[in-house]
């Protein structure tokens, strides 16, 4: 479990394709040495296990779901990531609760610069509308933003100049693809409503 803040920005090193996966190495020389062997990063918005880490840098493996339901397979040498370690009992809550578990992949579709203030509109696939309401939580690359403008295949987000500074959406411009995963009590909930209409 994640709070969406993310912690710091990585570069990826290297990436080595094998039965089906991919494992890559990141650096990051503050977040690596604070990391052990088997616990959860997440990694633009995925939750992925650290299975090495050697001075700066640490790897992760990728399996054929994960590459298949996000942006990690399109990552090359030199990409930026969003990086958070998992919360921890006590950790401040700061954002929201994020599983790690992205739904689907977005889309940026535009940009609107008003004074220090940027805000971007996100497209994404069928079916997710229903998890989306003005005011409320959606996580992009794993950072916890909140929703203004809610459509049925688009939402949007203001983003303030530190964000910008401190995670991947500083730099994605229109087109680039992002990861998506939508508030979880929504997800409850819509699945409780919909076994409901279902009995009734």
């Amino acid at each position: 479990m994640f709070t969406g803040l993310v912690q710091a920005l990585g570069t990826v090193c290297t990436l080595t394709d094998a039965a089906g996966g991919r494992r890559l190495s990141v650096t990051e020389h503050a977040l690596a040495p604070l990391l052990t062997v088997g616990e959860s990063v997440s990694v633009n918005g995925a939750c992925l296990t650290v299975v090495a880490r050697d001075g700066d840098s640490f790897d992760f493996e990728a399996g054929p779901e994960t590459l298949a339901k996000t942006t990690l397979a399109a990552l090359a040498a030199g990409d930026r990531v969003n990086l958070e370690r998992a919360l921890r009992a006590g950790d401040a809550l700061g954002g929201h609760f994020v599983t790690g578990h992205v739904d689907c992949v977005g889309t940026v579709l535009d940009e609107k610069q008003t004074g220090d203030w940027l805000t971007v509109r996100f497209g994404f696939p069928p079916g997710f509308a229903d998890l989306l309401v003005s005011k409320g939580s959606v996580a992009v690359d794993g950072i916890s933003l909140t929703v203004i403008e809610p459509t049925d295949d688009s939402f949007a987000v203001m983003l303030i100049p530190h964000t910008r500074a401190v995670t991947t959406l500083g730099f994605k411009k229109p087109g680039a693809a992002v990861n998506l995963e939508f508030d979880l009590l929504a997800k409850h909930v819509q699945k409780l409503f919909q076994r409901m209409s279902i009995t009734i």
